[in-house]
């Protein structure tokens, strides 16, 4: 069993590798200018590898960028055909990232959570003196 989860990172890494180098270099599509692979996760059988995407500029992606991975689909897996040695080439499905987002969520609510904390009155039993 450990060796299986060994076996689907390396295939992970490979693809992201892979379709990285792709995006740079042999895909032309506008659509996908400054567009980034942020991270790959394949099922355990390999068959299917999810593909996360953002945008290089840190901003959420447009909704241009989907239709263009799916009309690219197939090449980008001819690619990854070519330079892994796989029995079965993992179907691509590609989806947006929303780490980054979510990460700006939550700093946002931090942020509002210190001012609103900054300006009223203590909790009970912290910093009262009557501990």
């Amino acid at each position: 069993m450990p060796r299986e989860f060994h076996r689907s990172r390396r295939v992970e890494d490979a693809i992201q590798r892979i379709l990285s180098e792709a995006l740079g270099g042999h895909v032309r599509d506008p659509r996908l200018s400054g567009v980034a692979i942020t991270h790959v996760s394949a099922s355990r059988d390999l068959s299917v590898a999810r593909i996360y995407y953002s945008t290089l500029a840190g901003e959420p992606p447009g909704p241009e960028v989907q239709p263009a991975f799916e009309a690219a689909s197939g090449f980008l897996r001819g690619i990854v055909a070519r330079e892994l040695q796989l029995r079965q080439v993992p179907e691509l499905r590609f989806f947006a990232d929303q780490a980054l987002e979510r990460a700006r969520t939550l700093e946002k609510l931090i942020d509002k959570a210190i001012r609103q904390g900054q300006g009223g009155p203590p909790e009970p039993g912290h910093g009262t003196g009557n501990d």
